[in-house]
């Protein structure tokens, strides 16, 4: 047992978003760790101030009004430690996903080894590949020292070979970047991490070290069916952190604060996710989705093995006009339950951008919000899941998930926790038996921050009603005719009341079961439909606790289909709507 003598501190965590600054306070009440309240000010990391201070003092001051706590002193530094008169914190904790993401050139090997793994690696931040250089491009030496000229990345990061295998082909390219590092300015040379075959390491150490900041890592492809990313994404977050604290104004302050631990958002989501896959069921993947501003990040794990990936530009904000350089605008507008004309589908996506803080103003513009929520959750799992860890445990094709834990305002924010709801089960389509928490609050990057300078506070947070249990999804995997029974639930409350249920195929169905109370399910699947129990038509029983919705039965089928007439269409998502209503 954890004893709270030893870890009794305040908190105050920063998250400097895109968008908004959070100043996020948590203390003890009645012995245990909470949320007490959060001051939000736009951020302040581009134009016209490009300083991140001003937005953070606003933060500030907006959650000393709401507290009366004082955080600040007279010579504008932060108090701490906490004072005998309540003044201040004891511990300071910060994240940041602002600024534009960095500019990485991959060098390595073989496009389907090294460079997928650089491509994993480089998705824990919000990071994008401007540049690949390989074997299979083909290029002569004097063309790659062109092409890392004409990139000028912020980063270089290089592989290729397993440990003690090849090394010429490395060096070799290794060269080339050190006649490009002899011909740059100082000021644009890049960082550099070296993370390929350990054999050549002091080689490669020795010759690229008096060019500029160099790094190494453990090998991340150390066989051909091996890949290590965690010693390699500790130094590319120590990377990161070094180039934001040069590139973005006030955030040296931050990470003084914080002791050297400033984190980027990602890593701190991540941290989180990691811990719940080692407290829930080992048989089962955790995800956690965080739909932000300017990007979306999709964390998984599994018995502690975690991966993280970071969509830059596919957000709520900046990157909307992109959305249709991907995706077709019906596979937008299909998501909409009520008829809004294309063209202000449109209008939305390209000015939504210019007031990225702004909030829907009518029903369209709602509705619109929430269709565009919807295709980005659904690109960024997709786009992820071939990055998830190897090990975790499917249906068929489909993941099974749970916990499935969701950020971001556009869902919790929405106007109805049906709507936030509605939006996670079309966008994630969980299959089998999955707890759904809506981090309504967006504290999940602060307790990951905060985890190893108070793992007490992170744990105790989590269990809290911070987080909405929004209940237990029950997604049954099969083919049948619209409106057949599909699923037979049987319920057995701690009260002793009994209730039985057959759910058709198509629809969604509520069975109540209050927050924090217990039942008994058992479930029988018809027509040999699989609820990941062990096969088509096995049964089962399992104990579930209960959240805003109870139990969920979302019987629609995978993958989801909508009928291709609007009306029927349009007909069927208010339908969906109305059944979550409660």
């Amino acid at each position: 047992m954890i004893s709270l003598n030893l870890e009794t501190d305040s908190l105050l965590a920063m998250e400097i978003g895109s968008i908004s600054t959070r100043a996020l306070l948590f203390d003890t009440v009645e012995g245990r760790y909470r949320f007490l309240a959060a001051g939000i000010a736009p951020t302040t990391a581009n134009a016209p101030l490009h300083d991140v201070s001003e937005g953070v003092r606003l933060a500030m001051d907006q959650l000393q009004r709401i507290t009366g706590r004082k955080f600040i002193s007279a010579d504008e530094q932060l108090i701490m430690p906490s004072t005998p008169l309540g003044e201040g914190v004891d511990i300071f904790a910060s994240t940041i996903s602002a600024g534009q993401p960095l500019r990485i050139l991959a060098i390595g090997l073989l496009d389907k080894v090294s460079l997928d793994s650089i491509r994993h690696l480089v998705g824990t931040i919000n990071a994008h590949i401007v540049r690949t250089i390989s074997l299979n491009d083909g290029l002569r030496a004097e063309s790659q020292i062109d092409a890392i000229l004409q990139t000028r990345p912020d980063v270089v990061i290089i592989a290729g070979g397993t440990n003690q295998g090849a090394s010429r082909s490395v060096l070799n390219m290794v060269n080339a970047l050190g006649m490009a590092l002899h011909l740059m300015p100082e000021e644009i040379k890049p960082e550099v991490l070296y993370v390929g075959n350990e054999s050549i390491a002091e080689n490669v150490s020795s010759f690229l070290e008096p060019l500029t900041h160099f790094w190494m890592a453990p090998n991340i492809r150390p066989t051909l069916e091996t890949e290590l990313l965690g010693p390699a994404e500790i130094k590319l977050t120590e990377i990161f952190r070094k180039i934001q604290t040069r590139k973005v104004l006030g955030v040296q302050e931050l990470d003084t604060w914080s002791g050297g631990k400033l984190l980027p958002t990602s890593s701190a989501f991540g941290r989180v996710i990691r811990f719940l896959s080692k407290v829930y069921d080992v048989k089962k993947g955790v995800l956690g989705l965080d739909v932000g501003a300017s990007a979306t990040t999709v964390a998984t794990a599994h018995a502690g093995q975690l991966r993280v990936n970071v969509v830059p530009q596919l957000g709520m904000g900046v990157g909307l006009p992109s959305l249709l350089d991907h995706h077709k605008l019906e596979e937008i507008t299909r998501w909409l339950p009520l008829e809004v004309p294309d063209e202000q589908v449109v209008n939305y996506l390209h000015n939504k951008p210019l007031y990225p803080a702004s909030l829907p103003a009518t029903q369209e513009d709602l509705a619109i919000e929430q269709a565009v929520a919807r295709t980005i959750m659904r690109t960024a799992f997709a786009e992820s899941q071939p990055g998830f860890p190897q090990d975790m445990p499917l249906v068929g094709s489909h993941y099974l998930l749970d916990p499935i834990l969701i950020s971001g305002s556009v869902i919790a924010q929405a106007p109805s926790l049906a709507q936030s709801l509605l939006m996670i089960l079309d966008g994630i389509e969980p299959v089998g038996i999955s707890r759904i928490i809506l981090d309504k609050n967006n504290i999940t990057p602060a307790l990951g921050a905060a985890a190893s300078l108070n793992s007490v506070l992170a744990v105790q947070v989590l269990d809290s009603n911070s987080y909405v249990n929004m209940g237990t999804v029950v997604a049954p995997i099969g083919k049948a005719r619209h409106g057949s029974s599909v699923i037979r639930v049987k319920v057995q409350y701690d009260t002793g009341q009994e209730n039985a249920v057959d759910v058709k195929f198509g629809t969604i169905k509520l069975i109540p079961l209050p927050p924090g109370r217990i039942a008994q399910l058992h479930l029988q699947p018809l027509q040999r439909f699989d609820i990941g129990m062990g096969g088509r038509g096995k049964s089962g029983r399992l104990r579930v606790v209960g959240g805003t919705f109870g139990v969920i039965i979302d019987a629609r089928g995978r993958p989801l289909t909508l009928p291709k007439s609007p009306e029927r269409r349009r007909e069927l998502l208010n339908s969906w709507y109305r059944a979550l209503k409660v």
